[in-house]
């Protein structure tokens, strides 16, 4: 049988090493390499040639959204699967926009996993159920859904910034890392501090740290 090839983009040597051993179990795929930054990821690709490529949306001090926006530019029918710890309901629709045929939460069951990889690599889209079940309602509905959280309003931009802000980048850093300007990154983080309801730079980085933690509940950020 010939094995569908995965890449893994992740920042965690664990994770990576975890996933690999479930995927190598499969009859039908294989790891064939793996990357922990957007830059590694690509330059994977030309020596690899995947079939599939799975991502994290955080990568380090790097992002994944933009490594997405790289492959929908110079890859465009390359099947992409995001793996990630946030929740789909603030960055499953984000990644779909962005090219991504897939969306699958770090804490599902492993058997899910493999599900996503093969329903992807079918060329169907996977989401979980109730993802799944919700986008379908707006569809029929024909509207927009609300924004549950204050974080959901802000742009793939400022949730880029607003992420590397929690990973404790200054604003120089962050846009070294974005490839923006130092004006650009204040305009971003102005935006953010406005509606996120953040009353300075100090509520702004306790709120970025908290959310990248993974917690529930920031102050005027996650409720």
């Amino acid at each position: 049988m010939n094995k569908s090839k995965i890449l893994i983009v992740d920042d965690h040597p664990i994770v990576r090493q975890g996933i690999s051993q479930l995927i190598n179990q499969a009859p039908d795929l294989i790891v064939a390499g793996e990357a922990d930054t957007p830059h590694k990821a690509l330059k994977c690709l030309t020596s690899i040639d995947p079939d599939l490529v799975m991502v994290d949306i955080s990568l380090g001090d790097c992002s994944g959204i933009e490594l997405l926006k790289d492959l929908r530019i110079h890859h465009p029918k390359l099947p992409v699967l995001v793996l990630s710890m946030h929740s789909e309901s603030l960055y499953a629709e984000r990644v779909l926009r962005l090219g991504a045929r897939g969306y699958i939460m770090k804490d599902q069951a492993t058997d899910l996993l493999i599900q996503a990889i093969r329903q992807v690599l079918a060329g169907k889209v996977y989401l979980s159920p109730d993802m799944s079940s919700r986008m379908l309602d707006l569809l029929v509905d024909g509207r927009s859904e609300p924004c549950e959280t204050p974080v959901q309003r802000l742009s793939n931009r400022e949730l880029e910034v607003f992420e590397l802000i929690g990973r404790g980048l200054g604003t120089r850093e962050i846009a070294e890392q974005l490839s923006l300007s130092i004006k650009t990154v204040e305009a971003h983080r102005a935006h953010i501090k406005e509606k996120l309801n953040l009353q300075n730079s100090v509520e702004l980085l306790q709120s970025a740290t908290i959310w990248m933690q993974g917690e529930n509940t920031a102050p005027g950020v996650l409720r």
